[in-house]
């Protein structure tokens, strides 16, 4: 069962506050999310422990 828990990140190119679901059952993982509100892609990067975030990065596609 997946454990999808809502965070805040900032996006790199609008700098808007976009919340995305993160599935907390996998402790690393990488993955690409358009902005739901520029649509351009960025890479999300988490980490999770015991089924919270403990860390989540949203960078742009050049970086």
């Amino acid at each position: 069962m997946h454990n999808l828990e809502p965070s805040i990140i900032q996006c790199p190119y609008c700098g808007e506050a976009i919340e995305v679901l993160v599935d907390c059952s996998v402790q690393s993982q990488e993955y690409i999310e358009d902005c739901s509100v520029c649509c351009r892609p960025i890479n999300i990067s988490v980490e999770s422990w015991q089924g919270e975030v403990v860390n989540i990065e949203a960078r742009s596609e050049d970086e």
